[in-house]
């Protein structure tokens, strides 16, 4: 059995997933049996999250580990190959602040430190 397909939640083809599984999707295949003509959807979930025992960082620290940090991103209308570029990261456009929020993990990858916008999308 081949895998064909692997998507991350929200991109198409995985959305009803999405919606039954919530954030314990971690990814959706699509697999076929080429003896049987059969194929298979199957999906990915978290079932449980817990601090391992032997992680010295969680160890050290007493608070929880906190969420990554979303920052809003300035991609002006007619910058379509960055526009892209910032879809394909995962990041989420918020019309009222008319910005893309986007972990700050991703944005360092797609080096547009210098189009961050400070604090834009914390509410008032």
């Amino acid at each position: 059995m081949g895998t064909h397909t692997t998507l991350r939640p929200g991109q198409k083809g995985t959305k009803g997933l999405a919606k039954k599984y919530g954030d314990r999707l971690v990814c959706v295949r699509y697999k076929s049996d080429p003896q049987t003509g059969r194929r298979y959807t199957t999906v990915e979930l978290i079932e449980e999250e817990a601090v391992c025992e032997g992680n010295e960082s969680a160890r050290s620290t007493s608070q929880p580990a906190s969420p990554p940090q979303h920052l809003g991103v300035r991609v002006e209308y007619w910058e379509t190959d960055i526009r892209d570029k910032v879809k394909a990261a995962g990041g989420i456009w918020r019309p009222r602040h008319k910005l893309w929020e986007m972990r700050y993990e991703d944005v360092v990858a797609l080096g547009l430190e210098s189009r961050v916008v400070g604090d834009a999308l914390s509410e008032p």
